[in-house]
């Protein structure tokens, strides 16, 4: 029942994906072609600029630490919103898999497929906090409420990877091992709980 919603939701966010993938462009473009401010067009890539900096501005200031073209940061943005994308469809694929696997279980009365379900679900969960944490770590306010609330939730499990972990540069990687560590969870979950 729930996976006939799923297409509704994966296209909304490949709407929205695209959606910044054109202004990114757009703006990429207006990087490299540097056009007349007073003009039509340079109107329309400066407002264009005024949208797209509070996801391409954090992206810049580390590019520029790591001495970077800056002006190819709306790529970086991206990619990232990209995989932000991918995160997110897997989620709702996951989430909706767990709530008519559990509700097909019950009806079964299989109590190790349900508790798969659950855990499988669980992860995915977890696993979106985390990448909702890392975007938000670019674009939101750090001190605002949900952002702490993320961070609350996740360093009990980031905050041994992160100290194991070292940084690249100026990045954090311990978030991404998580995931991946939470998605071979969910595949032995699977291969145990759900065959």
């Amino acid at each position: 029942m729930m996976t006939q919603v799923f297409p509704v939701i994966q296209g909304f966010v490949v709407f929205c994906v695209m959606i910044v993938l054109i202004l990114m462009l757009l703006r990429l473009l207006a990087n490299y072609t540097d056009p007349n401010p007073f003009g039509t067009i340079g109107r329309l890539f400066y407002r264009i600029k005024k949208i797209t900096d509070r996801f391409v501005y954090p992206v810049s200031r580390a590019m520029a630490s790591m001495r970077l073209d800056t002006r190819l940061a709306p790529l970086i943005v991206i990619f990232g919103f990209i995989v932000a994308g991918y995160f997110l469809i897997q989620f709702f694929s996951d989430l909706f898999v767990m709530i008519d696997g559990v509700a097909m279980n019950i009806v079964a009365g299989s109590i190790a497929k349900i508790a798969g379900h659950i855990l499988y679900g669980l992860l995915s969960i977890y696993s979106l906090m985390i990448v909702l944490r890392i975007i938000m770590s670019w674009i939101g306010n750090p001190s605002g409420k949900f952002v702490r609330f993320l961070i609350r939730l996740t360093e009990p499990v980031l905050g041994p990877f992160r100290r194991m972990i070292p940084m690249i540069g100026p990045f954090d990687i311990s978030p991404i091992v998580v995931i991946f560590i939470f998605r071979f969870l969910q595949m032995a979950v699977a291969a145990v709980l759900l065959a």
